[in-house]
This record gives C-alpha cells, sequence and structure tokens, in this order.
C-alpha cells in the first residue's frame, strides 16, 4: 500500500548532488566495513554511474529521503538518509520498481547485513555470490533476485 506522505519523482541531473550526499551519509552509516579512502574512491565513480542509470527519489515534506538507481530489471543503487531508516522510502522505492519492471534483481555488500535482511524481507531470494565488488575491491556481493 503506497504512503501518501511519501512522493516518488524521477530524478535528474539537476537531482545530483542531492543524491551524492545522501549516498555518502547512507554509506557511512551502514558500511561501516568501508574505509574513509574506500569510501572516496567509490564515491568518485558514483557521478558516472548515475548518468548511465533511471533515477527516482522518494521525497516527504520537500526533502529527498531516498533515491533508487534502476538499469531495466537491475536495481543499482537504492539508499535512504540515515535519518528516515525503516519509514518505508525504501519499500516505496522498490515497489515502483516492481511496478515499472516486474522482476528484478540486485547485488548487496555481504558486510551489510541489515540491507540483505530488508531485501529478504521484500521477497528477494539469494542466487549467488561473487567475492568481489564489479570493480574488483574486495567487498563480496550477494546476488538477490524477485520474481513478478
Amino acid at each position: 500500500m503506497a504512503r501518501k506522505d511519501i512522493i516518488l519523482k524521477k530524478a535528474g541531473q539537476a537531482d545530483h548532488p542531492t543524491i551524492m550526499a545522501l549516498w555518502r551519509r547512507s554509506v557511512e552509516a551502514t558500511h561501516s566495513f568501508l574505509t574513509k579512502d574506500d569510501l572516496d574512491d567509490i564515491e568518485r565513480e558514483i557521478p558516472g554511474l548515475l548518468a548511465k542509470l533511471e533515477l527516482w527519489t522518494a521525497v516527504k515534506e520537500k526533502n529527498v529521503i531516498g533515491f533508487m538507481g534502476l538499469d531495466n530489471h537491475n536495481v543499482e543503487a537504492l539508499f535512504v538518509d540515515p535519518d528516515h531508516f525503516g519509514q518505508g522510502a525504501g519499500s516505496e522505492l522498490l515497489g515502483l520498481a516492481r511496478k515499472i519492471y516486474g522482476s528484478l534483481q540486485l547485488d548487496v555488500n555481504e558486510q551489510n547485513p541489515k540491507a540483505l535482511e530488508f531485501y529478504l524481507h521484500c521477497g528477494f531470494e539469494v542466487v549467488g555470490r561473487s567475492p568481489a565488488d564489479k570493480q574488483g575491491r574486495r567487498f563480496p556481493l550477494i546476488h538477490l533476485k524477485l520474481e513478478s
């Protein structure tokens, strides 16, 4: 059931600075396995990734509280502002992706158990594992899929 207090909006280039700041806050709160150097290195890659994705934001009281980046059926990014964890933004964004594409797939860092728990709660199933991320960094990924 859609929440009336969260509005989902298609995002564009003008939203990138807000999305980048939200990404950093979210990752700092959830990815304790990353060093500051890791975060800085990854952050440099984000603008190029954002330019390739279909971006959506979750807005509450005129503030962006979450965002999602899609590449067709692949959820390449889903991040929520730490001040709004557990308030429905992530579920709303995933619901939109499911409405648009049906089946979904995504990767989650193995070292981020709360995110894995969230996706499993949303109905995703584990379909595989990789010992490193897509850039070859030493952060194992769990591959998940949600059938329509």
